[in-house]
Parts: C-alpha cells; sequence; structure tokens
C-alpha cells in the first residue's frame, strides 16, 4: 500500500490586493497533500478525493492538479457544477479570509458511496480534516466516515486535522459531535491547540492530547502557531519549538504544511518527535512565502534541512 489520499475541497484562491490580485488553487485538505506530493515523491502516488465541476475554472484545476502529479481518484465531474472561491487579504504577514462556497462541487463528494471507496482504496495514508466535515450533510458525512473506517480496515493509517472553523458549523454543539465522531476512526491527530481551546474548552494541550487519546487516537501532535507543538504518542509526550521567523510574509497554509511535513516524515520512516522537528521546518519555509502553496523545491530544502 503505497498512495496517499487527501479529502476535501480545493478552491479557486485569490491572493493579492489592488491592482494584482492573482489565481491559484488552495484548500485545507490539498495544500496539505501537495506538501506529501512534495516531499513524498513519486514513491507515493497522491490523489485528491473530492468533486469537481464542468465548468472551466474546474477544468483549469483538474489540469493544475496533473501538472504537479496529483491525481484524483474516482472523484466524480458534476454537470453545472463549479468550484469554490476564497480571497486572501493582509495584514502584514496575518491574513482574512472571505469565500464563495455554498454550492461548491466538493459538497457532493461522498453522494457517491461506491466511488468514494474505490477512490480510498489500497492507501497507505488517507487525510482529511475537519472543514471536510463541515461541508457535508449528516448523512454524507457518515458516508465518507464509513468509507475511512473500511479503508482503515483494510491497513490504511488515518490522519485528521480537527480544523475547527465556527461559521462552517451550525452550532459548536453540532461540530463536537461531527469531530467526536470523527476521531474514532483516527490513528494521527493533527489539532490546533487555540481551535480545540475554543471548541472544547481545554486549558493546555496536554488537555487536548488526553482528550484524544481517551477517544482511541495513538498519536497525537498539537501545533500552536509559533508556539511550541506538543507530541503525544507511545513514547511519551515531548514539547518541541516552532522554528522562529523572524519576518514571516504570509502564514496561509503554514499549519497545512506543517501536517503534510509531519506525515511525510512519518511514512519515510522518521519516529514522531524527529517528524514534529521536519514540520516545523517546513512550516518555517512555508511562512517565507504568499500563499498557502510553496514551490516543491522549497519543502523539498526545508525539510532536508
Amino acid at each position: 500500500m503505497k498512495g496517499i489520499a487527501s479529502i476535501g475541497e480545493c478552491m479557486l484562491e485569490l491572493s493579492g490586493g489592488g491592482a494584482d490580485w492573482r489565481m491559484g488553487h488552495a484548500g485545507d485538505t490539498f495544500n496539505t497533500l501537495w506538501a506529501l506530493r512534495a516531499l513524498c515523491g513519486e514513491e507515493y502516488p497522491t490523489d485528491y478525493v473530492s468533486a469537481f465541476g464542468d465548468d472551466p475554472f474546474s477544468a483549469q484545476q483538474l489540469a493544475f492538479f496533473a501538472e504537479n502529479g496529483i491525481g484524483t481518484a474516482s472523484s466524480p465531474r458534476i454537470a453545472g457544477a463549479r468550484p469554490g472561491l476564497y480571497a486572501i487579504t493582509l495584514d502584514g504577514a496575518e491574513r482574512s479570509f472571505t469565500y464563495w462556497r455554498a454550492d461548491a462541487a466538493a459538497r457532493r463528494l461522498a453522494d457517491d458511496p461506491a466511488d468514494l471507496a474505490k477512490s480510498l482504496e489500497n492507501r497507505a495514508l488517507v487525510y482529511f480534516s475537519g472543514i471536510t466535515l463541515a461541508i457535508l450533510d449528516d448523512d454524507t458525512r457518515s458516508t465518507m466516515l464509513d468509507a475511512i473506517a473500511t479503508a482503515r480496515s483494510a491497513g490504511s493509517k488515518i490522519a485528521f486535522d480537527p480544523n475547527y472553523r465556527a461559521r462552517l458549523w451550525a452550532s459548536p454543539e453540532a461540530a463536537r459531535k461531527a469531530l467526536d465522531d470523527a476521531l474514532r476512526v483516527v490513528d494521527i491527530a493533527l489539532p490546533t491547540f487555540p481551535d480545540e481551546q475554543m471548541l472544547y474548552g481545554d486549558k493546555t494541550q496536554q488537555d487536548t492530547a488526553r482528550r484524544m487519546h481517551a477517544a482511541g487516537v495513538g498519536e497525537i501532535v498539537v501545533k500552536d502557531g509559533s508556539e511550541p507543538a506538543l507530541v503525544s504518542a507511545d513514547n511519551g509526550e515531548h514539547t518541541l519549538p516552532a522554528v522562529h521567523v523572524a519576518n514571516p510574509i504570509d502564514t496561509t497554509g503554514a499549519g497545512d504544511s506543517f501536517n503534510g511535513g509531519y506525515l511525510a516524515a512519518r511514512l519515510l520512516g522518521h519516529e514522531p518527535v524527529e517528524a514534529a522537528k521536519c514540520a516545523h521546518t517546513v512550516a518555517a519555509a512555508v511562512v517565507q512565502v504568499r500563499g498557502a502553496l510553496a514551490p516543491f523545491e522549497t519543502l523539498q530544502s526545508a525539510f532536508r534541512s
């Protein structure tokens, strides 16, 4: 089992501003897959599992994937559908987002259980996020978790970033239920502490890790931006400082790239603590470029350092 599948929504990304808006392609689970593709190379074929439209922007997105060696497995093409869109505005290195995504094709990624199950077959790693959960309704969310559970029982490692975004959920209670359901099928969790603090009231990173261990997750890395990360796995708890960047340019995608760096290192045989060190280095490189997707060469250079 060598393949990697990441499930979610890749959107059109507008970045820049003024007379210099640029269009790209990004989204939390795609950003992580992008880093995995760069760092694992052709040894681990990568597929982005979603649903796509039949408009020119969808065609452009699919062409971008293909140009960079990323497939889409059995993801459906839906007549009349189109991608979601978001725009990034920056205040220094910090960013804010405006979204247009209510009718995006990706919301139908689990409409066909057979196609979804086929997309997840024979994977070394399956990755998804809380945003993946949030764009689905209750029925298709259950369909997706069932497909992930089936892949796990067949030998796939399952990785998950809860990535809580309050505006995507009807209520905190709905989000907690969905995220708790997801944790039951997860091997590696990559939460961000402020998100967990907001949703669950966790007082420390250790609280987050212990709650997730109690749900059955064996390996947890609690991220906290430029603050140290907590690695909690079979060999105990370890706190690892982030790599300091004096003048970050754009923090978009840093946490997603951390996830990609960590998961790539684990696939390539590194232990969790060493993998987290690699992930911090990758994230530090990403905040020094604009947009969510750093060039493959940038990611590879950081990973090797």
